[in-house]
């Protein structure tokens, strides 16, 4: 099989622009309710205006230009074409570093961020916090290819990403992940690769143990009950996806509406203003993240990722028994729902080197808080070059 990398450009046709025009000129909103806020799911006034914008303002062909402008590259790797992004810094000695997004994210999660990584001096800081990125596309997400059989979880991704890191010519990196993102990135941690010096965590997968919940602090406390909040109240997209990820498909492939209620509601609820997903991103970041999940029809495909963890009954594979050892910084959020405390991780990673709880922001701490993420990938990474 060639292990070829081969630089592309991505044009989307226009008829599946057209196309798209056409379904959100034809759509058809739920009739009646019964309550104005989002205790429902996303309001719809606040997806009519969505949806006004994406049909009569928005324009694809700018966030397609600066996808390309950043550097798009395919390779094959276990029988699935994976599309990245490779980012070189212009400073030598740029530490390389694969950054992992996650559901409903995709590599533009990292627009924000990717130029004070790469060019430190023109952002604030110095020379050698210079990082070359790979962004790589989870199977199934965005362009990458979509698996056509089972057990692509978190484990196989992570054996991709080693491949694609020994495939780029990379002797020492680092590694970043949020959301799905942490568990790929964990899952590359435990295999231990003889270049992996370091990772940085924006989320963190595993749940308390008993003996932890019965010995909370009043921080602790208040972490658990905003985890039980989320997994009672706003995880039954969780629950389909992971039983059921080809009965949502039928409607996130036929229906531009359907899928982006599906994409709104999550950065809705896990944002830094809950309930408020436009204070803290525009219509456009939220639309060229909905385009990525759109146009290559990869609505019931990234929801299988859920499924593949819940039938390989996948947990976090750092634990209390097993620690991770390799060296790791910490950031969270405080409108993460689901939060860990410093003492609670280092039971799990037992080589924390940086740890810290950004002021504002929730679960998309890149897109949210750019600032406070590339100080503490900095800051994680200092120790280590």
């Amino acid at each position: 099989m060639s292990e070829r990398i081969e630089p592309f450009t991505l044009h989307v046709p226009d008829e599946d622009l057209a196309d798209l025009r056409h379904r959100l000129a034809a759509v058809r909103w739920p009739a009646g309710g019964t309550v104005t806020d989002t205790s429902q799911g996303p309001t719809q006034d606040k997806l009519a205006a969505l949806v006004a914008h994406w049909r009569d303002k928005y324009d694809w062909r700018a966030c397609e230009a600066e996808l390309n402008s950043l550097g798009q590259y395919r390779t094959t790797i276990d029988g699935l074409d994976i599309d990245f992004l490779h980012v070189r810094s212009a400073e030598p000695g740029a530490l390389p570093l694969i950054m992992t997004h996650g559901w409903p994210g995709s590599v533009l999660e990292f627009r924000k961020v990717i130029g004070p990584l790469t060019d430190p001096v023109a952002y604030g800081g110095v020379a050698s916090d210079a990082f070359d990125l790979i962004l790589p596309t989870l199977p199934g997400f965005g362009f990458s290819a979509k698996p056509v059989e089972t057990g692509w979880g978190p484990g196989r991704v992570a054996d991709a990403w080693i491949t694609l890191m020994e495939r780029l010519g990379y002797q020492r990196w680092g590694a970043q992940g949020g959301d799905l993102g942490c568990a790929v990135t964990d899952e590359m941690a435990r295999r231990t690769p003889a270049g992996l010096i370091g990772m940085h965590l924006n989320f963190a997968m595993f749940g308390p143990a008993p003996d932890e919940i019965a010995d909370a602090t009043e921080q602790e406390r208040a972490m658990l009950a905003s985890a039980k909040y989320f997994w009672d109240t706003l995880s039954g997209y969780a629950k389909e996806q992971g039983t059921r990820p080809q009965t949502i498909g039928y409607s996130l492939a036929d229906s531009p509406v359907g899928q982006a209620a599906w994409v709104y509601a999550m950065l809705q609820d896990t944002c830094g203003t809950p309930g408020n997903a436009e204070a803290s991103f525009t219509l456009d970041e939220m639309l060229d993240d909905i385009m990525l999940y759109w146009l290559p029809n990869s609505g019931a495909s990234t929801a299988r990722m859920y499924w593949e963890m819940t039938q390989s009954g996948w947990s976090a594979p750092a634990t209390i028994d097993a620690p991770t050892t390799l060296p790791t910084g910490f950031t969270m959020s405080p409108k993460e729902h689901v939060r860990k405390s410093r003492r609670w991780l280092q039971r799990r990673y037992s080589n924390v080197i940086h740890f810290n709880e950004l002021p504002a922001g929730g679960h998309f701490t890149a897109l949210e808080q750019p600032e406070g993420f590339v100080a503490d990938v900095r800051a994680t990474f200092a120790q280590l070059r």
